[in-house]
């Protein structure tokens, strides 16, 4: 199975993947999601290990039932070769009605199909009101026309 853009890496194929990552992810779809990573993929996320594709869609199906109307933006930060880094923001609210939006690093590897065989992420969550939101677009794929977080000076 391939998964283009493939590495190597330059400027527009780094973007076109980390959109399509932030595309996947913002689909909450667990299955849809770990079909980006290889059957042994190695996550760091914060202080939790992840190893392949049956634990991936667990993680994320835990992840998307507690962070509710989640809306995440992605940054290419760097690039070379199989590897790139990006910087995120999501939004997201628990279910009692407080919103947090939570920053971050990844950093991703990919294999010669263009799956990621590694992804070691560290975020940090920030309480915010509903006033304070800047991520609003109907759930699901972020619209082509919505800022991105430089442009939303985060």
């Amino acid at each position: 199975m391939s998964r283009p853009p493939l590495p190597p890496f330059n400027a527009e194929t780094a973007a076109e993947k980390a959109r399509k990552a932030e595309d996947a992810w913002n689909s909450r779809d667990p299955e849809k999601v770990s079909l980006a990573y290889t059957e042994d993929s190695l996550w760091r996320n914060r202080a939790e290990f992840v190893r392949g594709r049956p634990e991936i869609v667990a993680f994320l199906a835990r992840k998307w039932a507690r962070e509710l109307e989640y809306r995440l933006i992605k940054e290419v930060w760097t690039w070379n070769e199989n590897r790139i880094a990006v910087r995120f923001a999501y939004e997201w609210r628990d279910d009692s009605g407080h919103w947090f939006r939570s920053y971050g690093n990844e950093n991703w590897e990919f294999d010669e199909a263009g799956l990621m065989r590694r992804r070691v992420a560290s975020i940090n969550d920030l309480p915010i009101t509903e006033a304070e939101r800047k991520f609003h677009w109907p759930l699901g794929r972020r619209p082509d026309d919505h800022p991105g977080l430089s442009a939303l000076g985060l």
